[in-house]
């Protein structure tokens, strides 16, 4: 039989460096699949404030201003003046309508457990939702009046705003609303109160389209009760016309 070659010291190293770096691969590869990956599933503060952040100036990091907000809602794929933005609002408590503090943020979303744009394009319908609860809608057109208004320091809402906002909630559930609006254009009000506001729902809950169960001697507002007489006057010339 032939002899076989002696390898030389060379060889031998060259095969050492390569058993060395086979291990080291084959240790990095088994310490990547043993890393545990961020889990986007639940929800993370830090995540949630960066993603916040996204929407803020270096001048003003603490608040979402109207700039912001304009991203924020096309990047969520929702109009600005859509009711969702309303009620998303509400459950952040936000104080000033178009925009967001970092603390309303984060209270809003915490209960939400939102801390991406899929994870509260997720939750839009659930958000819609609330509207077709008796309470929740309650307290989400209450709290309205006052996100609405633009001079805190009024406790009136100046007519135009209060019409469209009354579109936005009570525009495609209460049969009168635009009778009621056509009231308010030709009427003497420049203003809404607090308590004309919250008699508005009730009114347009409780009494018929027909205004059959409206009692000439409750407790309505003078609004309102001028309202009914204005329409009982417009039904009346109508039927006249006719």
């Amino acid at each position: 039989m032939p002899r076989s070659k002696r390898r030389s010291a060379a060889d031998m190293g060259l095969e050492d460096d390569e058993r060395h770096y086979g291990k080291r691969l084959r240790n990095t590869a088994s310490s990547r699949r043993h890393s545990k990956p961020e889990d986007i599933s639940s929800f993370s503060t830090k995540r949630c404030t960066a993603w916040f952040r996204e929407y803020t100036s270096p001048d003003d990091p603490d608040t979402l201003g109207p700039d912001g907000m304009e991203k924020f809602c096309e990047d969520i794929g929702v109009e600005p003046e859509n009711v969702v933005m309303l009620v998303l609002a509400w459950k952040m408590n936000a104080h000033q309508m178009g925009f967001f503090t970092e603390q309303e943020w984060l209270k809003g979303l915490v209960d939400l457990q939102c801390d991406t744009i899929c994870k509260l394009q997720m939750k839009l319908d659930y958000l819609r939702s609330l509207l077709n609860d008796h309470s929740s809608f309650k307290s989400i057109y209450r709290y309205a009046y006052d996100f609405a208004r633009q001079d805190k320091d009024q406790r009136s809402m100046d007519i135009e705003t209060a019409k469209a906002m009354l579109q936005l909630l009570l525009g495609k559930h209460w049969p009168l609303f635009a009778q009621f609006g056509g009231f308010l254009d030709q009427s003497k009000y420049k203003v809404i109160n607090k308590d004309q506001w919250c008699n508005i729902l009730e009114f347009s809950r409780t009494i018929l389209h027909d205004l059959s169960n409206y009692d000439v001697d409750g407790a309505w507002p003078v609004m309102l009760d001028e309202f009914v007489e204005w329409l009982k006057l417009a039904k009346s010339i109508d039927m006249c016309r006719s």
